[in-house]
């Protein structure tokens, strides 16, 4: 059940809202960070995820609503980091008579690597790079969308590293939830999911603009300074929700063509697409001390769950993910989790795991891993199933994918989740 918080941090900006909490499993560094968020003059609301962890300014899996005025650490270092899941007309049966197809079509479709791209030198990348509408839009609403439009190009249908995967398995939904997806019968349905964001044009653009946010708010002690914020009435504040939403277009799009690619690979049809954003910002309308108002929700690594919407929340590498319907809860600010959440750093997953005594768990489960770091192990996450009891009252089930062909950026690749 979600929990009212009323500690304060000793540094503060304005007067603390109020913030309620889902889930009981989460680091007291990560609740101090959503603390200090509340604290900030321009923030009216706010929420934390049962998947929540600690990040940058505002902790993974925090909800934030603020009174026009965007924190670019408070919607992420990678934006628009987005799930789409695409339902095959292929039985789940590929996934061990035709695994060498699907592996070949991960591994020609799509590049995982902080670098990735379909510019590289080898026979294979030369006149590949990948096309799609996205690249007409208007490039020039900010200087670091202008100036790095070609290396977009260059990225597009790429993967990256850090916990973006690409994964095929099942789909497994029951009558009455088939009807509810639009699906012509319940059963277990070859899919394949996906996670990543806008790539290394969107790490520039937070980059470019927190920068002129701390410059803008610098009074804010140094412990907030991730919390820093750009007014939407500032010139500078309008730039950067321009370039956000471009790139928005620009992660959808990145994965439509990872997705259709892969789909022109192996002569497949789509019979279902859902897909959503949990590292982005959104003027939307809540109920704000009794009156309903215009405010900007930040999610980061939060899933929009309003009325009605459609998401995926995704476990692990070994664990399930589901399609879910969000059921519009108010103190959520429409939300829910976006995944797991980690339950250990990077840095310690990495001393305590080797791949030695994790692969042959995976192969329990069933689990066909190509590449990924040991520091995504799933050990380093929470229970999934935990995590969805915790918000059982913000978003409903509607299908249950379970991984088994994974891919992921090889060991030793940066992160830049």
């Amino acid at each position: 059940m979600p929990a009212m918080n009323d500690h304060a941090p000793k540094h503060t900006s304005g007067p603390a809202r109020p913030w309620r909490q889902w889930g009981a499993d989460i680091d007291a560094a990560a609740v101090r960070q959503m603390e200090a968020a509340m604290q900030l003059s321009v923030a009216v609301a706010g929420a934390l995820m049962p998947d929540a962890h600690l990040g940058y300014g505002l902790p993974i899996g925090g909800v934030l609503a603020t009174d026009n005025a965007v924190i670019p650490y408070a919607v992420g270092v990678d934006i628009a980091c987005r799930m789409k899941l695409s339902v095959f007309d292929a039985p789940p049966s590929w996934l061990e008579t035709r695994r060498d197809r699907l592996t070949a079509a991960i591994e020609s479709e799509t590049r995982f690597g902080m670098g990735a791209s379909f510019a590289g030198r080898g026979a294979r990348d030369r006149g590949q790079l990948r096309e799609h509408a996205v690249l007409d839009a208007d490039w020039s609403v900010s200087p670091v969308t202008q100036r790095l439009r070609d290396k977009a190009h260059e990225q597009l249908g790429t993967s990256g590293s850090g916990n973006h995967f690409v994964e095929f398995g099942t789909l497994e939904v029951d009558a009455d939830q088939a009807c509810a997806l639009g699906l012509a019968t319940g059963g277990t349905y070859l899919a394949l999911l996906s996670h990543s964001g806008s790539r290394g044009t969107g790490a520039a653009v937070c980059d470019f603009y927190s920068k002129l946010a701390m410059e803008r708010c610098s009074r804010l002690p140094k412990e907030l300074r991730h919390l820093a914020w750009l007014s939407l009435e500032s010139e500078e504040g309008r730039e950067y929700w321009q370039a956000m939403e471009l790139m928005g277009q620009y992660a959808a799009a990145n994965h439509a063509v990872i997705h259709q690619h892969l789909a022109e690979h192996l002569g497949l049809e789509t019979i279902l697409g859902i897909e959503n954003h949990h590292n982005f910002a959104w003027k939307e309308e809540h109920e704000v001390d009794g009156v309903c108002r215009t405010v900007i929700v930040h999610r980061k690594g939060a899933t929009p769950a309003g009325s009605g919407a459609l998401g995926v929340i995704p476990g692990s590498m070994a664990a399930p993910g589901f399609v879910v319907r969000g059921r519009g809860v108010a103190a959520s600010l429409h939300s829910a989790s976006h995944g797991a959440g980690r339950r250990m750093s990077r840095t310690q997953a990495r001393k305590t795991y080797r791949w030695a005594e994790v692969k042959p768990q995976l192969g329990d489960r069933g689990v066909h891993l190509l590449s990924a770091g040991i520091d995504e192990v799933p050990q380093a996450y929470k229970d999934i199933h935990a995590v969805m009891a915790a918000q059982a009252d913000l978003i409903e089930v509607l299908g249950t994918f379970q991984p088994r062909l994974v891919k992921m950026a090889p060991d030793g690749e940066r992160a830049e989740d």
